[in-house]
C-alpha cells in the first residue's frame, strides 16, 4: 500500500472519530472557516469524495466524465439537512476508499488523470484527496480541540505536495521578494518566490538563518490559510509571518 493510501485511510478514520464524537446540535455550529458550519464542512467532504470517486472510476474505466455531474451533486449535497450531510458524509468518504484500496496494482500502475493544470498518477491522485481531506479534518477538530495540530504522518506527505497549493491559494502582493523557510517534522527547506504577479513555493538549500521556522504542519496550515495566531505554534510571530499570512489568506 501506499503511503499516501495509509494516510487517507488514517484520516477518514480520524474523521469518523471527531464526528462519531460531537454533541447534539454540534453539526450546525461554526467550524474553521466561520462561514461554513460543520455540516457545511461535512457536505464539502462528502461531496468530494463523490465526485473524485467517479472521476477515478471514469479514468479507470477510460469513459469520457460527465460535464453536468459535478454540479448536480453538489445541488444534492446543498439539499440536504445538516444532519443527513454529516452523517452521509461519512459514508461516501468510506466508499470513495473502498474504491481507491480496491484497484488492482495494475490499474495503479497506469492510471493517469489531467486535472487543470496537474498530471496525476494513482499517488498524486490519493494525495490530492489527501490533503484537502486533512485540512477539512482539522477544520472540523479544532472546532472542539483549539490546540489541533495536523497528524504528523500526514504532513510528511503533504509537504512535498504542498507547492501546488501555495501556487493556487497565494495572493500576489505586487512587489519582489523571497522569504526562506525551514520546517522541521519533517525537516525541509524551501522559498515562497513572490513576483509582482505571482506566488511560487520551491526547494531550496539550508541557509544560516531562516526567515520562518515551524513545524511542517504549521507551514500547511499557513499555506491554506489556517494559522492565525490563536492556532499558531508558540514563538514563531513576526514580520515574515505576517507577511505570509497575507499571500495565504486562505480558500
Amino acid at each position: 500500500m501506499s503511503d499516501e493510501l495509509s494516510a487517507l485511510q488514517s484520516s477518514v478514520a480520524r474523521l469518523r472519530r471527531i464526528v462519531d464524537g460531537l454533541e447534539p446540535g454540534q453539526v450546525r455550529q461554526s467550524a474553521y472557516p466561520s462561514e461554513w458550519t460543520v455540516a457545511d464542512v461535512l457536505s464539502h467532504i462528502g461531496s468530494g469524495a463523490v465526485i473524485m470517486r467517479r472521476s477515478f472510476e471514469d479514468t479507470l474505466a477510460g469513459r469520457e466524465p460527465d460535464g453536468s455531474f459535478n454540479q448536480a451533486v453538489w445541488d444534492e449535497w446543498n439539499a440536504k439537512v445538516p444532519e443527513d450531510q454529516a452523517a452521509e458524509a461519512l459514508v461516501a468518504d468510506a466508499g470513495m476508499l473502498v474504491a481507491l484500496d480496491e484497484a488492482s496494482e495494475e490499474q495503479r500502475r497506469g492510471f493517469a488523470l489531467s486535472m487543470g493544470p496537474m498530471s496525476l498518477d494513482f499517488d498524486g491522485f490519493v494525495g490530492l484527496r489527501l490533503g484537502e481531506h486533512v485540512l477539512h479534518t482539522w477544520d472540523i477538530e479544532v472546532v472542539v480541540d483549539p490546540d489541533a495540530t495536523l497528524p504528523d504522518g500526514a504532513a510528511e506527505i503533504i509537504i512535498d505536495r504542498v507547492g501546488v497549493i501555495a501556487g493556487f491559494a497565494g495572493r500576489a502582493q505586487g512587489d519582489e521578494a523571497t522569504i526562506s523557510v525551514s520546517t522541521t517534522g519533517p525537516e525541509r527547506h524551501l522559498a515562497v518566490v513572490l513576483t509582482p504577479d505571482s506566488v511560487r513555493l520551491v526547494p531550496s538549500e539550508p541557509g544560516p538563518e531562516p526567515d520562518l521556522a515551524l513545524p511542517a504542519e504549521a507551514f500547511i496550515r499557513l499555506v491554506y490559510g489556517r494559522l492565525d495566531p490563536d492556532h499558531a505554534p508558540a514563538g514563531i510571530e513576526g514580520p515574515s509571518l505576517d507577511r505570509l499570512r497575507q499571500v495565504f489568506p486562505g480558500f
